[in-house]
């Protein structure tokens, strides 16, 4: 991916010509080509994957849906959300889903200086650990847009940058759930991850059908499947970081 593209898919994601993450336009190049990054691991196993909360209202609904259906996934959160739904994140561990970096604020990280990108970063593992008591290692940066400045940062903090291979576009208005698993259901594959939001807190859409579709997929066409989080996917991730990187500076 050329920093050139990069950076024009997030200008228009700030300039308000916003149509769900970024990656849109790359996704059917970087699955063969970036099969790690796109969170294709080598076994069966299906990643089932939340970005954008944690969000009081919705988020506890997912959970229900997940515990009814006996399944665990993970939750790539918000870290200036995390705060005021700390107890949200502790059921997630509690339950046995991963907790996973998605960035400080929901802000594109082409539109970031490289330092400050650090410390939010920083921030946003820091309060997950602080709260769940573990140490996320997964990065999902908002709208799929990866920097190489994001790269760098990772490798700093212990972080693996992951993105998806299906996905249900679920942020679109006025989508259902059943267009959301048909869209899901196109692009899957065994070893494949899938992206979902568990709140519309930064999209245009409504959690409701997303809730609906996680019903139906684990009901339905993923029902006998081996679906799980990314921690049991079977892909490589970074090491931790030798030591605590300050957080600093990172609000704004």
């Amino acid at each position: 991916m050329r920093g050139a593209r990069i950076a024009t898919l997030a200008t228009l994601s700030a300039a308000g010509a916003w149509a769900g993450p970024a990656a849109t336009a790359i996704g059917p190049l970087r699955r063969p080509v970036l099969p790690l990054l796109s969170g294709i691991g080598p076994s069966l196993h299906v990643a089932l994957t939340y970005d954008d909360g944690p969000d009081p209202e919705s988020t506890p609904h997912v959970l229900d849906v997940l515990a009814r259906h006996g399944r665990r996934a993970t939750f790539f959160v918000v870290g200036e959300q995390v705060r005021a739904s700390a107890a949200i994140l502790r059921r997630m561990v509690a339950e046995g889903h991963e907790v996973a970096v998605h960035g400080w604020t929901h802000r594109c990280v082409a539109l970031v200086p490289p330092t400050r990108l650090v410390h939010q970063l920083a921030a946003a593992r820091t309060v997950v650990e602080d709260t769940t008591g573990v140490s996320p290692t997964w990065y999902r940066p908002p709208y799929g847009v990866l920097t190489g400045d994001a790269i760098r940062a990772c490798r700093t903090l212990g972080l693996t940058p992951v993105l998806w291979s299906a996905w249900g576009r679920d942020w679109i208005r006025r989508t259902t759930p059943e267009r959301i698993v048909a869209t899901v259901l196109a692009t899957l594959r065994p070893g494949g991850t899938v992206l979902l939001h568990d709140t519309d807190r930064h999209a245009r859409g409504d959690w409701g059908p997303t809730l609906a579709a996680t019903d139906l997929l684990l009901s339905g066409a993923l029902a006998e499947a081996d679906v799980g989080p990314l921690a049991e996917h079977g892909i490589s991730r970074e090491p931790a970081p030798a030591r605590r990187v300050p957080v600093g500076r990172f609000a704004g």
